[in-house]
């Protein structure tokens, strides 16, 4: 056959391709090298410039300072951002196992939201009643370590820090005004009363003189006497002085600015934003519209299923026995201890059963205390606050105890599940611990993920034979309906233009929640676009990739590898946890080993 020029040529081209592929090959070790050095880089920056989160982790190395809440901050953060999302676009990883490629893709995604997020002007907002710097400054002391003399110093250095810090958040907050990025007016009223409630109690009885009563031995009597002396002045003399001028500034010129609308649709760009919160949250490309109609489907179907427990109780419908547990004395507290007595037992009789369900088990341990009174009245019933990663300090389950007389037991089962195991506790438990990912996966917060496990783990419960009693199976379902509530609350009020008594008007009809929670729960979801949003949208997708796994693998399958491949990655986008579970099914359908065996 005669070798004409385009065949020569072609044969180069393979030959040459063929060399650029092994040199590509030969260069991977250098190039996931090259990745997982800027991985560090970028991970060391997100500590030194969030020093409370360091803290949080264990990590103490700026444990005397707070964040730069500075505009100037802001900005210098936004132009380092960019310049992070460059380099590691610019890593060609080609040739990389699906590991090293998932870090990189998951880190210039996160990225990407970052600068959106800036570029939308959300970070103007600083001051809301669920979670302001006011709020987070008194409450983060229960996550500072007070082991060392040194640790009270860092202390001491951080109380004289706070007028710093919330000059900073005010100047945040000027900007926010200009730009019209407000939040309603009547939640900026709430806060002056929080401000105003951390900032009355003087000495040894503020909040942030709580680490003065219960020195470690570590410390001698004389550094006792001392830091005693300078945390009570420094309280008295700087950070409640602080908190005063805060407080002034949102009363007299701060909230009478605030929006007149409970939904974000009225802030310039205000649907865009919405927009990006909504698929921030869920990590999907759902409408608001479809997650609107998710939610009334589910609200219809979890309605369906309490007005048979309520049938089987002899109540002719729904409305009726609900009505009767609002004066059922079994339904109620009748103390604060009674509440947390009851989380604590729940916790403990699902411990033993977890090896049933999981190869992965938390090895941090967990522990139920009330919230603290200064937000008793806008927490929600229950939060968990994670614990550091080497175990030394545990994980918390926060319990509002406020207002017992009045707050259901019905749903602190199902609570407890979601908030301790095998819910929130184990999931970020394991994830802290897991081998061979980089810390900024270790420690993912995609909400869709974290929220849809924890309500999934609501229902393992249920799997396992626990809600014995048929009024805490009811208790189980009015959690799940008040999931599904959010889809069309969420989206009623920030897409539909719902007004805030639409929203409670709703609540009222589907739901069994005590009063302080439908007005607290109303409040925070106006207050957090979207964040309602993950927890039915996360379960939803966790609930369906369980089915397709029975349905594909048959007898192959088993609950607890099931399980180990949803926790084995922690948390990611479900889009991600999708692709990820649909390989491990295919691996397992062909015989192949599963290329992410669980690692404990």
């Amino acid at each position: 056959m005669k070798i004409g020029p385009r065949m020569l040529v072609m044969g180069v081209l393979s030959v040459a391709c063929a060399a650029s592929v092994q040199a590509a090959t030969a260069d991977v070790p250098t190039r996931v090298k090259a990745l997982n050095g800027l991985l560090a880089e970028q991970w060391q920056h997100t500590l030194e410039n969030s020093p409370e989160f360091a803290t949080i982790l264990g990590d103490l190395r700026y444990n005397d300072r707070w964040s730069d809440a500075s505009l100037a901050n802001q900005q210098a953060e936004y132009n380092k951002t960019k310049d992070f999302l460059s380099r590691f676009q610019a890593i060609d990883t080609t040739g990389f196992s699906e590991e090293d490629k998932l870090n990189q893709q998951l880190m210039v995604r996160q990225l990407q939201d970052s600068l959106k997020a800036h570029d939308l002007k959300i970070d103007e907002m600083p001051l809301e009643q669920m979670s302001g710097v006011h709020l987070r400054l008194a409450g983060f002391v229960s996550s500072i370590p007070f082991n060392t003399t040194k640790e009270y110093d860092d202390y001491l250095a951080r109380l004289k820090a706070v007028p710093k810090l919330l000059d900073q958040v005010t100047e945040v907050a000027r900007q926010g005004m200009k730009d019209g990025m407000m939040p309603p007016k009547y939640l900026l009223d709430k806060v002056v009363v929080q401000i105003d409630s951390i900032a009355k109690p003087a000495g040894m009885d503020s909040v942030f003189a709580e680490p003065l009563k219960h020195f470690p031995k570590s410390v001698s009597a004389a550094d006792q006497k001392r830091l005693h002396d300078a945390i009570l002045a420094a309280i008295d003399q700087q950070v409640r002085p602080a908190y005063q001028k805060l407080g002034q500034f949102v009363a007299k010129d701060y909230a009478p600015h605030g929006r007149t609308e409970p939904g974000v649709w009225q802030l310039p760009n205000g649907d865009a934003i919405y927009r990006f919160q909504a698929e921030q949250m869920t990590t999907t490309k759902e409408t608001p519209e479809r997650i609107h109609e998710i939610g009334l489907s589910e609200v219809k179907r979890i309605e369906g299923e309490m007005t048979a427990i309520a049938k089987s109780q002899g109540f002719k419908d729904l409305a009726s026995f609900r009505e009767s547990l609002k004066t059922n004395p079994k339904t109620h507290a009748t103390s604060r201890e009674d509440i947390l007595n009851r989380y604590r037992t729940y916790i403990a009789g699902m411990q033993p059963e977890l090896p049933k369900l999981f190869g992965l088990l938390p090895k941090t341990q967990v522990q139920v205390v009330p919230v603290e009174a200064f937000r008793e009245k806008e927490a929600a019933a229950a939060e968990y606050q994670q614990g550091t990663p080497d175990g030394s300090r545990p994980g918390k389950v926060f319990v509002n105890t406020g207002d017992f007389a009045n707050r259901s037991v019905l749903t602190i089962e199902s609570t407890a599940y979601h908030e301790g195991v095998p819910g929130h506790h184990m999931q970020i438990s394991i994830a802290q611990t897991l081998p061979g990912l980089p810390p900024f996966r270790q420690q993912a917060g995609y909400n869709a993920y974290i929220e849809g496990w924890a309500l999934y783990a609501e229902r393992l419960g249920k799997d396992i034979g626990f809600y014995k009693d048929p009024l805490s199976d009811y208790g189980r379902l009015s959690d799940e309906l008040l999931r599904a509530d959010r889809l069309v609350l969420d989206t009623g009020v920030h897409y539909k233009h719902w007004s805030r008594q639409q929203m409670v008007d709703f609540f009222h009809q589907h739901s069994s929640e005590d009063e302080p929670d439908v007005q607290a729960e109303t409040d925070r979801y106006i207050t957090w676009p979207g964040q309602a949003l993950a927890y039915k949208m996360g379960q939803l997708k966790i609930l369906e990739l369980r089915e397709r796994a029975k349905k594909e693998l048959g007898d192959k399958f088993d609950i607890r590898s099931f399980h180990d491949e949803i926790l084995g990655g922690g948390a990611l986008p479900l889009d991600v946890l999708e692709a990820r579970t649909d390989a491990w099914i295919a691996d397992l359908k062909s015989g192949k080993a599963p290329a992410h065996p669980a690692k404990g």
